[in-house]
């Protein structure tokens, strides 16, 4: 068989590991594989390149993705042209004879792959990945255990020069819609409390109880304190400036500057001298971890095997300690939010 592979979405680590997996397997069915660049952007255009054992067998350790990436959505038409890219799509299937393509990424891109089969008819099978951990029907995403491992280095470096100053600290992380690498981050972390966009909707309580934490370790004699906050929190009457959308329509939030604003609140509120520290794009770079290096390879395995089970439209995913296939259009239906639960666990650890 032929196989196209591409990576589509925010870069993190593991995707090199889940290409190795793709074509390693591959191998092993003495089939073919094209991986395309960019992304979508990739088998819009036709531009691909073949992989081979060498292409791919000293990647396992390397960060980002060979193939690049974009966040190209082939449902939105040309700005420039108005030429419709699912047809372009379509074409490229076609040029390549491809037998089936299997896509990595996360909602965006795995919503693209999904509605190519549904809609279109055409053999394609999903990759999940996110550093956010927010795809639902698996339990874990590579990625986001190398974000994680990096945040929680941040908080104990950030850790000792809060002492040592008697300031209150606060970390940005990454996380739009969840909060899953803050929430990892400060309980693994031991920070002093968390913010995350699930409490969006109660911000203002979630802020006061953060005040009074806060002055509460002030009277029983700590000097310092740890905040972790998501990028995607909003704070109360906050007045936002137009921001840039991406082709899926997300918000992109790259000066938002929300570290800075709790920041400042705590300061206003407290009086504590408080410094901030946005870690960002350091997040989605560097060598998997060896949860990322074991998942990625596993999934990007398991992926061509539903290509040979003609298992189109599924997705192969981590349940338990399992990589089974599950449906690929429930897999991007809805996100996996920080529940309830979780936030009164990480509340254990704020004393």
């Amino acid at each position: 068989m032929r196989l196209g592979v591409l990576t589509g979405g925010g870069d993190c680590p593991g995707l090199n590991p889940a290409i190795r997996g793709v074509v390693m397997r591959a191998l092993d069915y003495h089939d073919e594989v094209i991986g395309f660049r960019e992304g979508w952007a990739g088998i819009i255009k036709g531009d691909a390149i073949p992989l081979t054992l060498e292409d791919v067998e000293e990647i396992i350790g390397k960060g980002g993705t060979i193939l690049g990436s974009s966040r190209t959505n082939p449902y939105k038409k040309d700005k420039e042209t108005g030429k419709d890219r699912v047809a372009e799509v379509i074409a490229t299937f076609k040029k390549f004879e491809l037998d089936a393509l299997i896509g990595i990424g996360g909602d965006d891109t795995l919503g693209v792959a999904s509605k190519l089969y549904s809609q279109e008819g055409l053999p394609c099978v999903g990759v999940p990945k996110t550093m956010d951990n927010d795809l639902y029907c698996t339990d874990f995403t590579f990625g986001f255990d190398t974000s994680v491992t990096l945040a929680v280095d941040a908080v104990e470096r950030l850790r000792d020069t809060a002492k040592s100053h008697r300031r209150a600290m606060v970390l940005e992380v990454m996380g739009r819609h969840a909060g899953w690498v803050a929430l990892y981050t400060a309980i693994a972390g031991g920070a002093d409390w968390v913010l995350l966009p699930e409490q969006n909707d109660r911000i203002e309580k979630e802020l006061e109880d953060m005040l009074a934490h806060l002055q509460e370790i002030r009277k029983r004699g700590k000097r310092y304190a740890i905040v972790v906050v998501s990028e995607g929190v909003e704070l109360p009457k906050k007045t936002e400036t137009e921001e840039e959308l991406d082709e899926f329509g997300h918000m992109l939030l790259k000066e938002r500057g929300i570290a800075d604003a709790v920041a400042n609140y705590i300061k206003d509120n407290t009086g504590w001298d408080t410094r901030t520290a946005v870690i960002g794009h350091m997040q989605r770079g560097g060598p998997p971890t060896l949860f990322d290096r074991m998942l990625g390879t596993r999934v990007g395995a398991k992926a061509v095997d539903l290509v040979h089970e003609k298992k189109f439209g599924q997705m192969a995913a981590l349940v338990g300690n399992e990589i089974v296939g599950v449906d690929l259009k429930e897999a991007v239906g809805k996100q996996k939010l920080v529940t309830e639960d979780w936030i009164k666990f990480a509340k254990i650890f704020f004393k």
